[in-house]
């Protein structure tokens, strides 16, 4: 069985056909599903599909593409939102400085606080970053040294630096269907380097189509590309990828029953 760690089942895109999606998903393997929150206001709405489906579970945060439109929350308010027993993670957060669709420090301010709130509920923050390694890096090592957290990197296409830093503090490194485009040679020599017992999968659908998808909607039953690219850069079965990113999930993501 596999484990889609990080989709986006309250986006638009889903909105006509969410049941067959899930019901895509279950046929092609998929136990479990996380939904990822990106903004306050759709967390009733991710909340409702997690309390639908007993497959999904969902997480709390605001995507640093959307800190800047609402009010920057405190460690308190995060914290207020993880209660429910479906809510197993705190993001996405994180640090974006390609598109900056924010201010810099306000991402990083509201970063420090997912932090933060993460490490009073000792559940994993998610972390996006893109163009920001140096700024990542410097957070995350500071914040873990003062007040310790798990967590991971979601969706990684950046550099061995920011995957030795990641490991060298605890976290988890997930990989999405980037990992299956032609140009990811780069990203496919990184992944050899990470250990399998740190390693999770994800869609971001309905982002990021893998390969052979390219061009469709993405959505969580096409996981199983993502795992057997991931099967191929290490050498492995299938079965190995399954088992081992199943049980790094739930190790990871322990709030899961």
């Amino acid at each position: 069985m596999l484990v889609d760690s990080h989709c986006h089942l309250n986006m638009k895109e889903f909105a006509d056909d969410l049941p067959q999606v899930i019901a895509n998903a279950v046929a092609s393997g998929v136990s479990l599903m996380q939904t990822i929150c990106t903004r306050s206001n759709d967390f009733p709405g991710i909340i409702e599909i997690a309390e639908k489906y007993p497959e999904i579970y969902a997480s709390f945060g605001i995507h640093p593409h959307e800190v800047e439109k609402e009010p920057l929350l405190s460690i308190d308010e995060i914290v207020s939102h993880t209660n429910h027993p479906k809510v197993i993670g705190i993001g996405e957060t994180g640090l974006d400085y390609y598109y900056e669709h924010s201010e810099r420090d306000i991402q990083r301010a509201s970063f420090v606080n997912h932090i933060h709130a993460a490490s009073r509920t000792n559940l994993p923050v998610i972390v996006h970053s893109r163009n920001a390694d140096d700024d990542t890096i410097s957070i995350m090592s500071s914040e873990m040294k003062a007040n310790a957290y798990r967590g991971l990197i979601h969706c990684f296409s950046s550099t061995r630096e920011l995957a030795s830093a990641s490991l060298d503090i605890g976290l988890y490194i997930s990989i999405a269907g980037i990992i299956t485009f032609k140009n990811s040679d780069n990203l496919r020599d990184i992944m050899q380097y990470v250990p399998l017992d740190r390693m999770l999968i994800e869609t971001d659908s309905p982002y990021l189509a893998p390969v052979p998808m390219r061009g469709k909607r993405n959505e969580p039953a096409f996981i199983k590309h993502v795992a057997q690219m991931l099967a191929q850069v290490k050498c492995l079965s299938m079965e190995d990828i399954a088992q081992t990113t199943t049980e790094n999930f739930k190790k990871l993501f322990s709030k899961v029953r």
